[in-house]
């Protein structure tokens, strides 16, 4: 996924800043990844919110083109978290603009617009969306407050900056709760089929509300994907966080390191979150280069094969099919869900391919919990291996790739297990040598203070003044906050972590190719988190799809509105 320019040029303008008073209070931090357990189960959280939970209107109006309705309520959170929202934050303040007249009989499709980041109050969204939909599809439309936004803003609060990592917190858990309200106040009002949707953090906000709706519930989630921790540490978010600060309050109070980093898990493998820098290096080193690259060592080519496929492998793999550059019954192999062997003629086929081709084909397979590779050399890189130490096969799990606590340094070949750090430091500069690896696609997950800190040599933060901060010479201690920071967002953003939609044929997410505030590589894919669930693609970046895709946002919604309308009628399925 190539990322956005315009992406990063609009963050770097841009002043405000997160999390500048740090993680927040440890106790506070406790008792959000406590309650998270609770809300991530749909029966469990959806009794938090009684059906008849109180809702006070303020104003109703019936407009030339809708009726406007506004109110307010206390935000369930506060019930179960006291002290824990701010006071100003706990009335949650909405909008709602319906129809004048349902043009069907017995349907008011009713959709929650939740707000992304930056989008106080309710004009943005009443404009760009509600009021075109209401006007194109006569879909209702909810605009709901963000916590920390708007009249919910704290006043020593600057813009969107939000003080405290936990805070995010706050406001995810708070909305969950608040989306349950709204969805019993529509029921009570006759209003239905029900949606939720919004672009960018709303848009993953979006997604967690309806993990704990027991019914058809339309969703849209825009510009959003499965999980916060990529968002916060590759995408360009990352810049606008004070990591100093981070680091020096995670180190300075031990409650952090001793008790709440085993609170967490990391949902993704953690070393898949390094898997794009070490295929953008491979690839850098590669076109230093112009020598024939071959297969030299496959350890075993008769041992049981299954790839981790990518978008961006799946496309490359069908077009060299159809371009005749692999066979048919190779792309079969290479494409299936299943276990294979490669045989000689596989290997012969994959050795024909040029460089470019080739860097399609690395991998890693397990076999009996024991690590394997495919090793990539050049022919000369190759020959000076075997003159130095007679090693045909120097294959190191160290050189690119990320240790985890069920991966294992694997023989050699030769008996010698490749562990020497400072030959691992050396041979990883060879301009030829490349080594990629995956594990097969199964859930894992490891508690955060289980997790090396290698892997997090390679996350793309930026300094201020712009230049790349070169993680690896920071002392070990400071990238424990990194692995925190990456457990705590997985432990309480992740979808993985909640429930799956009631059902998943009315989700149709939309991201941008190009997301450089989303990156979407190194995270679970919703279409495997949520199977069933449909993800289209528009050709930008974040920003530019913010700007010009609207429309196609919009046509979404209403696409899986119709959804809902054949499928479900009256929160019962039409046969």
């Amino acid at each position: 996924m190539s990322a956005s320019r315009l992406d990063a040029v609009y963050r770097s303008i841009l002043l405000t800043k997160f999390f500048t008073k740090g993680w927040g209070k440890p106790e506070n931090l406790r008792r959000l990844f406590e309650f998270r357990k609770v809300v991530s189960n749909r029966d469990e959280c959806f009794n938090l919110v009684e059906r008849d939970y109180p809702v006070t209107i303020t104003k109703e109006q019936n407009l030339t083109d809708c009726k406007l309705v506004e109110g307010y309520f206390l935000t369930p959170l506060e019930r179960y978290l006291p002290g824990i929202v701010p006071e100003i934050a706990q009335k949650a303040h909405f909008q709602a603009l319906l129809p004048v007249h349902w043009p069907e009989p017995g349907c008011k499709p009713v959709c929650l617009h939740l707000a992304g980041t930056g989008d106080h109050f309710f004009w943005r969204r009443r404009n760009l969306m509600v009021k075109p939909l209401l006007k194109e599809a006569a879909i209702g439309g909810i605009i709901l407050e963000n916590p920390f936004y708007g009249l919910r803003k704290p006043t020593d609060q600057v813009r969107s900056s939000l003080h405290n990592v936990s805070d995010i917190f706050v406001m995810g858990g708070c909305l969950i709760l608040e989306s349950l309200v709204l969805f019993h106040w529509c029921e009570r009002n006759g209003l239905g089929p029900l949606g939720v949707t919004g672009l960018s953090m709303g848009g993953h906000m979006a997604s967690l509300a309806a993990t704990n709706w027991p019914k058809p519930m339309v969703l849209v989630p825009c510009l959003s994907w499965s999980t916060a921790s990529a968002v916060f540490l590759q995408g360009v978010m990352s810049h606008s966080i004070n990591w100093d600060l981070l680091e020096d309050q995670y180190l300075s109070d031990g409650v952090y390191r001793e008790k709440l980093s085993k609170m967490v898990t990391i949902v993704d493998e953690a070393f898949l979150a390094g898997k794009k820098f070490a295929r953008t290096y491979s690839e850098n080193v590669q076109n230093e280069k112009q020598e024939n690259i071959n297969i030299t060592e496959l350890s075993d080519a008769k041992v049981p094969i299954k790839i981790t496929h990518t978008e961006s492998l799946s496309e490359e793999l069908r077009k060299m099919q159809g371009e005749n550059k692999i066979s048919k019954a190779l792309y079969d192999k290479l494409t299936s869900n299943t276990t294979f062997e490669l045989d000689a003629q596989d290997i012969s086929e994959i050795n024909k391919l040029n460089k470019n081709e080739l860097k399609n084909f690395l991998f890693k397979y397990r076999v009996d919990d024991h690590v394997k590779s495919i090793a990539i050399k050049s022919p000369k890189e190759h020959l000076e291996d075997t003159k130095t130490d007679g090693n045909k096969n120097l294959i190191n799990t160290e050189k690119v790739s990320r240790k985890s606590p069920n991966m294992h340094v694997h023989d050699s070949g030769n008996g010698t297990k490749t562990e020497n750090k400072e030959k691992v430091n050396e041979t990883s500069k060879h301009s030829d040598e490349i080594e990629y690896k995956e594990f097969k696609p199964e859930k894992k997950t490891w508690n955060v203070s289980e997790i090396t800190s290698d892997f997090w040599t390679s996350l793309p933060f930026l300094k201020s003044s712009g230049k790349k901060i070169d993680i690896g010479k920071i002392h070990w201690r400071d990238r424990e906050a990194l692995q925190f920071m990456r457990g705590i967002m997985d432990e309480c953003t992740h979808l993985s972590n909640f429930s799956v939609p009631y059902d998943t044929s009315l989700i149709i997410a939309v991201c941008a190719k190009h997301d450089a505030y989303v990156p979407r590589e190194d995270v679970g894919r919703l279409e495997e988190i949520w199977p069933g669930a449909e993800v289209r693609y528009v050709d930008a970046g974040h920003v530019s799809a913010y700007i010009l895709h609207q429309s196609v946002f919009r046509a979404c919604i209403k696409e899986a509105f119709e959804r809902s309308k054949k499928k479900w009628k009256d929160g019962k399925h039409i046969e």
